[in-house]
């Protein structure tokens, strides 16, 4: 089922929709105050709280007619620049503009961190340390890690003297790809699901620097790359050879969290083999770090 197909089961049929985008458009414009705005109110009492139609269509720029069949949720040619607009004046937050260009019949845009989502830090820290005895880690867009678990280190050889880029420690990490026993398999996937990422942001200067400093790096990477295969994230399934414990069946699953779409969480699950999760409990045992505790951790 496509992305519209998935919209018209929850808004009905166009006509539900346009109905939606009035009662969303005017319950939005009635939390926003003249003075809130930046216009007089003149003293006068109001009819109905918040802006009039006008107004919003002034301070928007547009057609006090054309706003006035929008929130009539006639069906009118809209732009994304104009929807902006009355974004803006409506104060509208980044999940509510995407709500709108929804309601509107557009593409939504591409989701952003709300400022007062960006200091997550500290919750995202417990759920990755919650998920002992389990690896788990969180990369940016570039696939920068940006923290993780103690079994990520244990594990997966994760440290602080790798490149603390995922994909190019999986190319370049001797420790790590010495252990892995589905390390061919999975690089296919790791590349395609890298290129996917790339392909949603071609102008991108992020990914342009990593993508040279893999093929630089890496002519596994490079012969992969020019195969073109792409994929979305979603789970991997890896086996390693761990030199305390022997080897290890997990399952990696990327998981986006909404209200920050910059990261993704990568949580390790173990499979029903091999004895994995006995196997990981006991690395995360006070007996078992004792045993990790070599010069390069893990």
């Amino acid at each position: 089922m496509g992305e519209a197909d998935v919209t018209e089961d929850v808004l009905g049929t166009g006509t539900q929709r346009r109905r939606e985008l009035r009662e969303f458009l005017m319950s939005r414009r009635a939390r926003i105050s003249p003075a809130e705005a930046g216009l007089p109110d003149g003293g006068a009492r109001r009819r109905t709280p918040g802006l009039r139609r006008e107004e919003v269509a002034v301070l928007a720029g547009v057609g006090a007619s054309w706003y006035q069949w929008l929130e009539q949720g006639r069906d009118i040619s809209v732009s994304p620049q104009v929807l902006d607009a009355v974004a803006r004046v409506l104060r509208l937050s980044n999940t509510e503009r995407r709500h709108l260009y929804t309601l509107a019949g557009l593409n939504p845009p591409a989701p952003e961190v709300a400022p007062a989502d960006r200091d997550m830090c500290d919750g995202l820290r417990r759920l990755i340390d919650t998920w002992m005895p389990y690896p788990a880690h969180i990369m940016d867009p570039y696939y920068n890690c940006v923290m993780y678990n103690d079994a990520a280190s244990v594990v997966l050889g994760m440290r602080p003297e790798n490149t603390q880029n995922c994909i190019v420690d999986f190319f370049t990490d001797p420790l790590y790809r010495g252990r892995s026993r589905t390390w061919e398999g999975n690089a296919r996937t790791v590349v395609a699901q890298f290129r996917a990422s790339c392909a949603a942001a071609p102008d991108d200067e992020g990914f342009h620097e990593v993508l040279a400093r893999l093929t630089e790096v890496s002519e596994e990477f490079a012969r992969l790359w020019e195969e073109r295969d792409i994929e979305d994230a979603g789970q991997i399934r890896k086996e390693l050879d761990h030199p305390l414990v022997g080897l290890l069946a997990v399952e990696s699953t990327a998981m986006k969290v909404p209200v920050r779409p910059d990261l993704t969480i990568v949580l390790h699950t173990p499979l029903p083999e091999a004895n994995t999760a006995a196997k990981l409990e006991w690395l995360a045992s006070p007996e078992g770090r004792r045993g990790s505790m070599y010069p390069v951790a893990g």
